[in-house]
């Protein structure tokens, strides 16, 4: 049996899920982003510590530290700027997974080999990683993947209160968003969220706003900037996803039948 920290790389969404199911279950997280991070959901995402220097989802605290002097800390989230993925070379975790959703195969790390957990599609076991996580809506979410990958992307985004593609915005040009709404207001159909660059984001159905990328970050044209769940006050944006909760729960079987285990087993009192 192994027991050692882990490294996350990226924080977004479905990331910060499995972070914080990690945690709870005792074990030691390091999480890695990019220096200007484009999270939509930023109140379930410790890229949110990025620009803010600390942030908590449900209750786990995420603090951003320098790479050089990150380690494995018990009952919460360390999380760093490493755009080059060093931090598994530097800290020798027990294993890495792989939540960036490039959706394309990541290539080896620098400096360091070991057990990688891929989530999604993009890793092949074993070419990629030791194990790959589904993260496709549906029957097979979350499951365990041993052998071959994960569906392939659709370009599609799952459905939701009967509503796919038109619930994600796109920015409409490159610079910064101005926002005129925040995350949690109920916005309606044709309502200005904000603006990048003088032009209008437009909310393209009446819902609530569940994400918006922050104002901070540089943003290029068509990336995504804003999701309206049209089940509006039914939903809850500062809670982790369905989603999120069953793939951490594919990772966490994973990383036990790699006999790794968690050095803070019993100690989550959150």
């Amino acid at each position: 049996m192994i027991a050692g920290g882990l490294i996350i790389l990226g924080a977004g969404e479905l990331a910060s899920g499995v972070a914080v199911r990690l945690v709870r279950c005792g074990y030691r997280v390091v999480m890695t982003e990019l220096p200007d991070p484009l999270a939509v959901r930023r109140l379930v995402s410790f890229s949110s510590a990025v620009h803010d220097g600390e942030a908590t989802v449900e209750g786990v605290r995420g603090v951003l530290v320098p790479l050089d002097r990150a380690g494995f800390v018990a009952g919460r989230v360390t999380v760093c700027i490493d755009p080059g993925r060093e931090a598994p070379g530097l800290l020798d975790p027990a294993a890495v997974i792989d939540g960036r959703m490039l959706k394309r195969a990541p290539g080896p790390i620098p400096g360091w080999r070991g057990t990688i957990i891929g989530l999604g599609p993009g890793f092949t076991v074993p070419d990629d990683a030791a194990f790959v996580v589904e993260t496709h809506r549906g029957a097979r979410l979350g499951e365990v993947i041993t052998r071959g990958s994960a569906a392939p992307d659709t370009g599609v985004p799952g459905l939701v209160g009967g509503e796919a593609a038109r619930r994600v915005v796109y920015s409409p040009g490159a610079g910064r968003l101005e926002p005129h709404a925040a995350i949690g207001d109920l916005v309606r159909e044709g309502q200005v969220l904000g603006t990048v660059a003088g032009a209008p984001v437009i909310s393209p159905l009446t819902g609530l706003l569940r994400g918006l990328v922050d104002g901070r970050a540089v943003l290029q044209a068509g990336v995504k900037v804003a999701d309206v769940d049209p089940r509006g006050q039914a939903v809850d944006p500062a809670r982790i996803t369905d989603k999120a909760l069953a793939i951490g729960g594919g990772v966490l079987e994973c990383l036990l039948r790699a006999g790794i285990l968690p050095e803070d087993s019993g100690t989550w009192t959150g």
